[in-house]
């Protein structure tokens, strides 16, 4: 079957064009919010200071994503950045969703780890995951700056982040491949900031 009669093609046509769209649209209101936070975390980099990621499911792939983009590297040669996922740790995840609730699988581990000059960033499609927003709450009363990463509406994240990037978009795998974009262009500003030469 030609390329031209393949009744798919359109299909993936239409979501390229959707997800262009949505990246386009996040840049345009989003675009001086993303280089704000980027001088912020590069000022946490900078003073010590730690950022923690967090999320569920292809939310929780991304904070991993970013936080071993900060510690290995992006696109420079310089030292690891203390990025750290809060996913990752079977041990914790399985005995605190046992003992208390999913709920507090992040915000006990912000609770242990977090420290004022921190930065706590939670991410979620729909903005309303109980424990990424619990966990930013937590961060908060601990005195680390929090950022939300979420789709157009804020959800309850809005509500207990100090920042917050909205994707363009209502649709979540739209949403979610703007949120790694913006996570892409993310450790390339810090990078530049911290490491290029003046």
């Amino acid at each position: 079957m030609s390329r031209q009669t393949d009744p798919f093609v359109p299909l993936l046509e239409e979501a390229l064009e959707a997800s262009l769209a949505a990246k386009r649209a996040t840049l345009a209101s989003e675009g001086g919010r993303l280089v704000a936070l980027a001088r912020e975390m590069a000022e946490v980099f900078r003073g010590g200071g730690r950022v923690f990621f967090f999320g569920n499911g292809g939310s929780a792939a991304d904070a991993q994503h970013l936080a071993a983009e900060f510690v290995n590297r992006f696109r420079m040669e310089r030292r690891p950045l203390p990025g750290i996922a809060l996913t990752t740790d079977t041990s914790i995840l399985t005995a605190v969703g046992n003992d208390y609730s999913f709920d507090d699988v992040f915000a006990k581990q912000v609770q242990a780890l977090g420290r004022p000059g921190d930065m706590a960033v939670g991410i979620s499609t729909s903005g309303h995951s109980p424990n990424v927003v619990k966990a930013l709450a937590a961060a908060r009363e601990a005195g680390l700056r929090t950022v939300a990463l979420t789709g157009r509406g804020g959800g309850r994240m809005a509500e207990t982040a100090d920042l917050v990037l909205r994707a363009a978009s209502d649709d979540t795998p739209r949403i979610q491949e703007v949120q790694i974009f913006l996570g892409h262009l993310l450790c390339d500003l810090v990078e530049r900031i911290l490491f290029a030469a003046p």
